[in-house]
Order: C-alpha cells, then structure tokens, then sequence
C-alpha cells in the first residue's frame, strides 16, 4: 500500500516507477525522475467507463491524492511482478498487460504499469513491473 502514514505519495510512487517528472498539486512537491534509465515500457489501463482525464497520468495521480483528506489515507496499491527473462520485450509487455486487465480493470480500477530492464550491477535477468492501482 501507498500510505500517507508512511510518509509516501501516489504521485512520487508513480513519477519514481516510470521515470517521469510529476508536480503534487496537494503539496507542490516536484517529483522528476525523466533521467532516470530502466524503464522499458509504461502504459495506463482503465475499465471501459473511465472518464479521459484517467489517461493522463499526472492528472489521475493528483486526483487520486486530492480524493483522500485523512493524514493516514491508503492513497494507492501496488503490485510487483517478477518477469521471465526467456520472453521477449513484447511477450513481457503482452503478460504484464493481460494480467492487468484480468486481476485489476475488469474489476473496475486503474492499473498504471511500468515495466524495468534488470539493474547494471544486478541480476540480468531480474526484468519485473511495478503497477499501481486506485484503490476507489
């Protein structure tokens, strides 16, 4: 879970998994993290019903924090998966959504996923995906 409890954010959360620059509207924090490397491949899936804004990940982030007002609010849920490295890119990429679609969407939250390349000094084959859901 994304806790205000533990100090976190949703939109730190989310900036730090897909490598991109994210301002808390709530605090006016800058999350910006575009330098940095790993990052495969992110993509947002939303039910069917979903208003457009849900696309735009700083705006579904922001909106996420801005629906929550108690100082221990469960902002988020996040879900990582370790992925096979005999896969391809694509076929990795295929896994991660179809999971994602079946566990989460379809029963009715967003799932914003992100999927990393193994670290430099770590275990090649260590290729795994953050995704991060609305808990609402």
């Amino acid at each position: 879970m994304i806790s205000r409890s533990q100090g976190r954010s949703a939109t730190a959360a989310i900036a730090y998994r897909v490598a991109e620059r994210i301002e808390d509207r709530r605090t006016g924090l800058v999350f910006d993290y575009a330098a940095k490397s790993g990052v495969e491949h992110t993509e947002i899936l939303a039910p069917d019903h979903a208003p457009d804004w849900v696309s735009d990940r700083s705006e579904l982030w922001n909106r996420v924090e801005e629906s929550e007002t108690r100082k221990n609010s469960q902002v988020a849920r996040e879900v990582r998966v370790a992925l096979p490295a005999e896969l391809t890119h694509a076929a990795r990429v295929e896994l991660v959504r179809d999971f994602a679609q079946a566990q989460f969407v379809d029963r009715g939250m967003v799932a914003d996923i992100a999927l990393h390349a193994p670290g430099r000094a770590g275990d090649e084959r260590n290729h795994h995906a953050h995704i991060l859901l609305t808990t609402r």
